[in-house]
């Protein structure tokens, strides 16, 4: 482990060229412990590539971690092998808990309030998730805290407190003026008053930006994710990691110094334990998305944003080339060897329409396309919070459209829980967060809770909704998670003889054990097309008729015969 010792001597020299190396050299020594007691991610660093990953609030999913463990079979019988815990540490719940209060504690009200150590519940259930062979990871917040985490309740005792440096201050509000108000419509300005100064912050007013200048929030960070690294995560989701180094004068995104820091905490994620994965949540381009893999030792994934919004906007255009262009090597690079986009077809917060990935004619095309109610407008137009059954207005040959391009594109599928079965926005619970909060965030109409015993009705319903996208997409997920071409294959986009260009959405995905035709009718009306040399003797792994036509909004994957 002496060379990470030494790239960790390296970025720290180029964050902190005035700081003793005693400073690190006492960190390091301080968590070697860890070592001692870390946990075998298995043989396979990149497990990730052969991930389909179900993202959930747990409380929302089903009350807390006991109901989330009575709940494991349904998540592994539909094909999941990794969970995505949307926030569980310990919050105010202000911003769904991507406020935290506490980094070292899930949250009381998730483990039944129960009076044992509540990391010891946490444990329980990563237990029992891992003998089903499910691994586990979570969200956390590395670029802001909660206003009530005891570093920021300190802070703003006196100046001269210690943990006063460990957030960014003003007299008077004028520095950082080229950094955008990320919250547009919500937040009037990155600046918030506390006694005679002013803190800064990039999301909500109460959720102030850590101050990584002071090595101090560097190594707490560090700390904070080998501490749940050493209970058995196998990785985190490094929530707004592109807002981590401010400069005066900048943009305070995509600083150099950003991806240094990144790079410090994969070095000593690998220090400890290897495979422990680095997820990106980068709101950004491609290319500069990418730039957060480094040369594959910054993140080991990051989410592919803009691919989203083209998805949707492939289906409203009946036309596949927003989702063949978005992928062509001038738009998106190609990746490190251990790199890996994560898709989606909805975060948690709402169908993104940022301008740093959409153009602004394309943005109004998506938003006059899909937000059918002006109460899910996000942001001023720059998103659209509804759920995906609701922007594909309840329409299950759609829902089942979109899933399949996802799943059968490059990538690593991530599904939002209650998406599976075409869950519906949530009315009451929006009006219930509204005057938790006090801010109108539309967010809260994609969120909610399962009702269960409907769900299991509904799924016995062979004429719902739910039972209608269900069943299908679990038999996609099986046959996908059979073939790993799909993860970690190439990607050949062809045009099909006798089809009008860009009706379908055609391309090969290949590895060295097999080779897949996946083709998609983006229209509403059937399209006739020839099929390829040597497609004869192939078969249809949806056990769909494969013929010269397709119905409306069909599909078909292909398994191609080497014959």
């Amino acid at each position: 482990m002496d060379h990470i010792r030494n790239l960790l001597l390296q970025y720290w020299e180029l964050l902190y060229p005035d700081a003793p190396q005693s400073l690190l050299s006492n960190f390091l020594h301080s968590v070697d412990v860890y070592r001692n007691n870390a946990k075998d991610t298995g043989p396979e660093t990149d497990w990730y590539k052969d991930a389909i990953v179900y993202s959930l609030y747990v409380d929302l999913f089903n009350h807390d971690f006991q109901g989330l463990i009575s709940k494991l079979d349904y998540i592994e019988s539909l094909g999941v092998n990794c969970l995505w815990l949307l926030p569980v540490l310990d919050s105010p719940m202000r911003d769904a808990g991507f406020d935290i209060s506490d980094y070292y504690n899930v949250r009381r009200e998730l483990t039944g309030n129960s009076t044992v150590d509540r990391t010891k519940v946490f444990d329980h259930f990563l237990a029992e998730a891992h003998k089903r062979g499910i691994r586990v990871i979570f969200d956390i917040a590395v670029n802001h805290i909660s206003d009530q985490h005891p570093w920021f309740r300190e802070a703003v005792k006196s100046r001269t407190n210690p943990y006063r440096e460990f957030f960014i201050w003003s007299d008077n509000a004028d520095e950082y003026k080229d950094a955008r108000i990320i919250f547009k419509g919500i937040e009037k300005s990155n600046w918030e008053k506390s006694g005679d100064q002013y803190y800064f912050h990039r999301f909500f007013n109460f959720q102030p930006d850590l101050n990584y200048k002071n090595p101090e929030v560097l190594f707490a960070m560090c700390r904070h994710l080998l501490y749940w690294q050493n209970r058995g995560i196998d990785g985190f989701r490094a929530d707004a990691i592109p807002y981590i180094w401010k400069e005066q004068g900048t943009a305070c995104e995509n600083h150099p110094l950003t991806h240094v820091v990144v790079k410090f905490f994969r070095a000593i994620l690998d220090y400890i334990r290897p495979g422990t994965l680095l997820l990106a949540e980068a709101c950004q381009t491609p290319f500069k998305v990418v730039q957060y893999m480094g040369d594959g030792d910054e993140c080991h994934a990051a989410y592919h944003f803009p691919l989203m919004p083209r998805i949707y906007k492939a289906i409203a255009m009946q036309n596949g080339k927003p989702v063949e262009e978005i992928l062509g090597p001038d738009v998106t690079p190609g990746l490190p060897s251990m790199g890996q986009w994560f898709t989606f077809l909805r975060c948690h917060d709402e169908l993104s329409l940022e301008l740093v990935y959409v153009t602004e004619a394309e943005r109004k095309f998506i938003h006059e396309s899909y937000c059918h109610n002006p109460k899910w407008d996000f942001r001023l137009g720059e998103g659209i919070a509804a759920r995906l059954s609701e922007l594909m207005q309840r329409n299950p040959q759609k829902i089942l459209l979109a899933y399949s391009v996802m799943l059968t594109l490059p990538g690593t599928p991530v599904i939002y829980y209650g998406d599976e079965f075409g869950k519906l926005n949530d009315e009451d619970y929006y009006n219930e967060m509204i005057k938790l909060v006090g801010k109108d965030d539309t967010r809260f109409l994609g969120r909610g809770k399962i009702d269960w015993p409907s769900l299991e009705s509904d799924l016995k319903d062979p004429g719902s909704i739910s039972s209608r996208v269900f069943y299908p997409l679990k038999q996609m997920l099986t046959i996908r998670r059979h073939y790993k071409a799909f993860g970690r294959g190439t990607i050949k986009f062809t045009d099909l003889p006798g089809a009008q260009p860009g009706s379908l959405l055609a391309y090969y995905r290949q590895d060295e054990k097999n080779k897949l035709l996946v083709i998609h009718n983006m229209t509403d009306h059937a399209v006739a097309f020839g099929l390829p040399d040597g497609i004869n003797n192939s078969n249809d792994l949806l056990n769909k008729p494969l013929t010269a036509e397709i119905e409306p909004l069909g599909f078909r994957w292909v398994e191609v015969n080497s014959e």
